[in-house]
């Protein structure tokens, strides 16, 4: 709750006009106690999993054949039955799990020093202060999720994510109740460590949300194998995993592909497609954690090998394009 009773008030004790931002701000959080703001955050956390995987699930639907192209396993399909059965699941978690501890933390967050009140931070402040969640939140991601890929964490709690072997993006925070609280523990210890305005917070697991959700959609929307032979899309006669890396596509105009690092949904989806055997690709935003510690190293064999592979194909198609023109002059 802001310590102004007016506008005038608050100008007066900033020592300056407030901007139009801390105007509205203002007008919203003036008379609001900072429990009921903190409350938010799981407002926001049920709208963004309600909304954010939408416009790829009804492209999915209205159109398959249009985006079936850039599918990472084009061979699978996830009834609709799951889907919305994954989703009373999560938002059952959000309420009984994720929401009572976000309540009861309110104490916590109030003692690392997330603010509520005047000035709000700088768009270069608020920037810095995202970076330093996201990197810190990976790093102690990356090492908490490898942990759950021991045999007891498996098979007792994270296997609950790995039921979908072909992920959607209505299962990213698919899992365990306990998988849930204890990969929530890196999201918050960034801003314990730099303390940011509420607003900072919000954006902070409205961001990470979103992310999470566009990693696990199950179509290609970064970087890719860049495949133009529509020949690729059937590929039964290829080894399951090379199968998969070749049906992986490049999923046009996504901001993601311009992060350094970024991993995306092809580097999460081939997590998946090992499923419990997995013991690559752990890491949740940026790749540079799997690439220090050596967890990559499946991934990138198996890149690899579509490199060779595409090359192949690629000669192949060159020869057939010469034996056709000597055939037209022969």
């Amino acid at each position: 709750m802001l310590p102004f009773t007016s506008i005038g008030e608050a100008e007066a004790a900033m020592g300056r006009n407030l901007t139009v931002a801390e105007a509205v701000w203002f007008q919203y959080s003036a008379g609001m106690h900072d429990f009921w703001l903190y409350a938010h955050n799981i407002v926001f956390l049920l709208l963004v999993y309600s909304v954010a995987p939408l416009p790829v699930a009804l492209a999915e639907l209205k159109r398959p054949k249009a985006i079936h192209k850039y599918k990472l396993q084009p061979k699978v399909h996830v009834p609709v039955a799951d889907v919305l059965k994954c989703y009373k699941n999560v938002v059952k978690t959000f309420l009984f799990a994720v929401g009572p501890l976000q309540l009861v933390s309110f104490p916590t967050i109030k003692w690392v020093g997330i603010r509520t009140g005047l000035p709000l931070p700088s768009v270069w402040e608020a920037a810095a202060q995202l970076a330093v969640y996201f990197v810190v939140e990976d790093y102690f991601n990356y090492w908490l999720h490898r942990a759950l890929h021991s045999r007891w964490g498996y098979d007792h709690i994270h296997r609950v994510h790995h039921e979908f072997t072909a992920p959607v993006g209505f299962a990213a925070p698919y899992a365990h109740w306990a998988e849930v609280l204890i990969l929530g523990f890196p999201a918050f210890l960034g801003p314990a460590i730099a303390p940011c305005h509420i607003l900072v917070f919000w954006l902070w697991f409205v961001l990470r949300h979103v992310e999470a959700i566009e990693t696990h959609c199950g179509y290609m929307l970064l970087h890719g194998s860049e495949l133009s032979d529509r020949s690729f899309h059937s590929c039964s006669s290829f080894p399951p995993l090379t199968w998969w890396c070749l049906c992986s596509y490049d999923f046009p105009h996504t901001p993601t592909k311009y992060i350094p690092f970024y991993g995306g949904a092809e580097y999460h989806d081939y997590h998946h497609y090992v499923g419990g055997r997995s013991h690559s690709n752990f890491a949740s935003v940026f790749t540079y954690c799997d690439y220090i510690y050596g967890t990559d190293k499946g991934y990138r064999y198996q890149k690899g090998q579509l490199a060779k592979l595409k090359e192949q194909e690629k000669a192949k198609n060159q020869n057939g394009e010469m034996n056709g023109m000597w055939e037209k002059y022969d």
